[in-house]
C-alpha cells in the first residue's frame, strides 16, 4: 500500500518548549506576590498547557487554528497581570508552522500576532521593551520554526518516495522473475516431456535411441537448472541463433515440420534476448497446444523494423490471452513494437518493433 504524507510530526522540541513557562513565575516570586496573583498565574499555565495539546494533537486543521488563536488571546489578557506571558505569543509563533504549511499563511498569522501585540502596547500603554521583545522574538521563532518544519516535511516526502521506488523495484523485479521463469520452465518441461515420451517409445524398438533420447534429457535438465539460476540472478542472455536451432530441434521432436527463413539482423542485445523468448515462447505453445503439422518462422527487416512471424497449421485456439502471451506482449512494448495474433485457422503469431529504438535499453 503506498504510504500518505500527512504532515504530522512531533518530535521532542514540541515536548520541551513548556519548560520555558517557568518565566511566568517569576514576576509572583520576585514580587511576593499574593494567592490570587498566584492563582491567576497557575490558571495560565493550565490554559495555555491546554491550547497547546489541542494544537498538537487534534486532527483538524479548523481547530488547531483555533486552539492557536486561543494562546495569542490568552497572552493578551495575561500579559498586563504577568510580563512574563509574552512567551504565549513565541509560543504561538514557534507551533504556528505545525499547523499552517505554507508562507503566506503563516505571514497572514504573524500579522495578526504583530498587531494584537501593538494594539495592547499602546491600548496599556506598556513600555516599548515589551513591544519589541514580543515581536522582534515571536518573528525570529516563526522564521526559524518554519524553515525546520519545511525541511522536515521534505525530508519526509523524500523518504516516502524513495520507499514507493523500492516498492516498485520490487514488484517489477518479482513480475521479471515471474515472466522469465515461465519463458525457461515452460519451454523446457515441454521438451523434456516430448523427449521423455519419445524415449519410452523406443525403448524395445530402439534402444540405442532411446538412450540418445535421455541422454537429450538430462543435458535438457541441467541447462534448464543452469537457466532458472541465471533467470533468478538477473543475468540471463539468450542467443537468437541458438534458439532458433533448438525450436528446430523441440518442433521435430513434436512430429512438426518446420520451415525457418531467418535473415540476419543487427539487432542489439536486449532486442535480440526479446526476439529469442518469443521464438520460445511461441514453439512451446505449438508444441503443447497446436497439434500441428507444420510451422513456418520467418525474420526479416521490414521498413526499418524487425519483423518475426510464427505460423502453424494446428487447431487455432480462443483469443484469451494466457501469462506467456501477455509476457511476450510486455516485452515488445517495452521495445516500442507491437505483438498480432490471429488463431482463425491455425495460429499466426507476428511481432514488429523499430531497430532504432532505444526503449529496449533496459529490458533484459
Amino acid at each position: 500500500m503506498k504510504p500518505v504524507f500527512t504532515g504530522r510530526r512531533h518530535s521532542w522540541p514540541h515536548y520541551v518548549m513548556p519548560a520555558y513557562l517557568g518565566t511566568l513565575f517569576w514576576q509572583p516570586m520576585h514580587h511576593h506576590a499574593g494567592l490570587k496573583e498566584w492563582l491567576l498565574t497557575v490558571l495560565g499555565v493550565v490554559v495555555f498547557l491546554a491550547l497547546y495539546g489541542g494544537v498538537l494533537w487534534l486532527k483538524e486543521k479548523t481547530w488547531q487554528m483555533v486552539c492557536l488563536a486561543g494562546i495569542v488571546l490568552a497572552g493578551l489578557a495575561f500579559t498586563p497581570m504577568n510580563g512574563g506571558a509574552e512567551c504565549f505569543f513565541i509560543f504561538a509563533a514557534c507551533t504556528l508552522p505545525h499547523v499552517v504549511e505554507t508562507e503566506s499563511g503563516v505571514v497572514k498569522f504573524m500579522a495578526m500576532v504583530l498587531a494584537v501585540i501593538g494594539l495592547q502596547t499602546w491600548w496599556l500603554h506598556m513600555s516599548m521593551w515589551f513591544l519589541v521583545s514580543a515581536s522582534g522574538v515571536s518573528v525570529l521563532s516563526a522564521i526559524t520554526s518554519f524553515h525546520f518544519h519545511q525541511r522536515d516535511r521534505m525530508y519526509q516526502k523524500l523518504k516516502l518516495a524513495n520507499a514507493e521506488i523500492e516498492h516498485l523495484a520490487k514488484v517489477a523485479e518479482r513480475e521479471r522473475i515471474a515472466r522469465d521463469l515461465h519463458d525457461v520452465l515452460g519451454h523446457t518441461l515441454s521438451v523434456i516431456i516430448l523427449k521423455s515420451e519419445l524415449a519410452g517409445k523406443l525403448m524395445e524398438h530402439d534402444p540405442e535411441r532411446a538412450k540418445a533420447e535421455i541422454r537429450d534429457v538430462e543435458e535438457t535438465s541441467r541447462a534448464a537448472l543452469s537457466e532458472v539460476r541465471s533467470t533468478i540472478r538477473g543475468y540471463r542472455v539468450h542467443s537468437l541463433e541458438a534458439e532458433l536451432i533448438q525450436a528446430r530441434a523441440a518442433l521435430e521432436t513434436a512430429g512438426v515440420a518446420v520451415i525457418t527463413d531467418a535473415t540476419q539482423i543487427p539487432l542489439s542485445p536486449a532486442q535480440e534476448n526479446v526476439v529469442a523468448l518469443v521464438v520460445r515462447e511461441a514453439v512451446t505453445n505449438i508444441v503443447r497446444h497446436a497439434h500441428a503439422q507444420n510451422c513456418y518462422l520467418r525474420l526479416a527487416p521490414v521498413n526499418g523494423n524487425c519483423r518475426l512471424e510464427v505460423q502453424d497449421d494446428g487447431c487455432g485456439g480462443p483469443q484469451v490471452e494466457g501469462h506467456g502471451i501477455r509476457g511476450m506482449r510486455e516485452r515488445i512494448e517495452a521495445l516500442g513494437g507491437r505483438l498480432e495474433r490471429d488463431t482463425n485457422a491455425g495460429t499466426r503469431m507476428t511481432i514488429e518493433f523499430p531497430l532504432t529504438s532505444t526503449k529496449g535499453k533496459e529490458q533484459s
